[in-house]
């Protein structure tokens, strides 16, 4: 390959939309640090077990990592549920009642069920603890309960301080990034969570959180038009979503974690 395919190539991929990726590698560290810090002891016991030395933050970017290898590119449509703008919550639970396509809802579900089978196998239950933790911070991304005719907002072009991006991508990474914290400071910074607001949290069922996540969207889709210019402002505005969302991500990922590993 000549240097000039090389750098078209290159190119073409540095500016490929994230169609598959949420929250980034410190949107999913956040959530499942968070996550760790209200595991019970079996709970905590067990996926150790499991994981090895990886702790869950390191694990919760497995699955967006193995999209380098073709043999994973089955998992692509396990990250995100594409909904219709304008339902209401009632039609959100009767589209999931009856959800059987490959995605983020019934792929939850697998991995569950995978996960509790007390035959699984040790690699299998690597995978699927994996794939669980990352796909519930996906889930807790507005954007991965978005439209399918803008493919959740990747096709909603921006400039993000001046630089070109996209809604999905501002949302994937961009304003977690602009807040220049590793993702321990950032989990010190917003995990100041309740036992009560735990509590009713974790009594939310999937379909809810994912109900939840399709509300903010549509306090995010109206924010923007094409070719918007965002920057402060919008990192003023919607900071405290993403926030709220990525504790919420935490908070029901330990809670789901521990009914599985009781």
């Amino acid at each position: 390959m000549n240097m000039l395919k090389k750098t078209v190539l290159i190119t073409a991929l540095f500016y490929m939309p994230l169609a598959s990726m949420a929250w980034g590698v410190l949107g999913h560290r956040i959530v499942a640090q968070i996550a760790e810090s209200y595991l019970t002891p079996n709970a905590k016991a067990a996926i150790n077990k499991i994981l090895g030395t990886e702790s869950m933050a390191l694990s919760s970017n497995w699955a967006d990592f193995i999209k380098s290898d073709s043999n994973y590119a089955y998992l692509s449509p396990w990250h995100y549920v594409n909904l219709k703008a304008g339902i209401t919550i009632a039609e959100v639970n009767d589209f999931l009642d009856r959800d059987t396509a490959v995605d983020a809802y019934t792929k939850v579900n697998f991995c569950i069920k995978q996960l509790k089978n007390k035959k699984l196998s040790e690699n299998n239950k690597q995978l699927y603890l994996r794939l669980l933790i990352h796909i519930i911070g996906d889930i807790h991304q507005p954007m991965h309960v978005g439209r399918l005719d803008d493919q959740g907002g990747n096709k909603i072009k921006v400039m993000w301080f001046g630089t070109p991006s996209n809604l999905h991508r501002v949302w994937d990474e961009q304003l977690i990034n602009f807040q220049q914290l590793s993702y321990t400071e950032y989990v010190t910074a917003i995990n100041h969570t309740t036992l009560s607001q735990r509590n009713t949290w974790q009594k939310q069922n999937l379909k809810e959180w994912i109900g939840d996540s399709y509300l903010a969207s549509a306090i995010v889709y109206p924010s923007v038009q094409q070719d918007d210019k965002l920057g402060y402002e919008y990192n003023f505005k919607f900071i405290a979503l993403v926030n709220s969302q990525l504790v919420k991500g935490g908070v029901h990922l330990a809670g789901l974690l521990n009914e599985i590993y009781k």
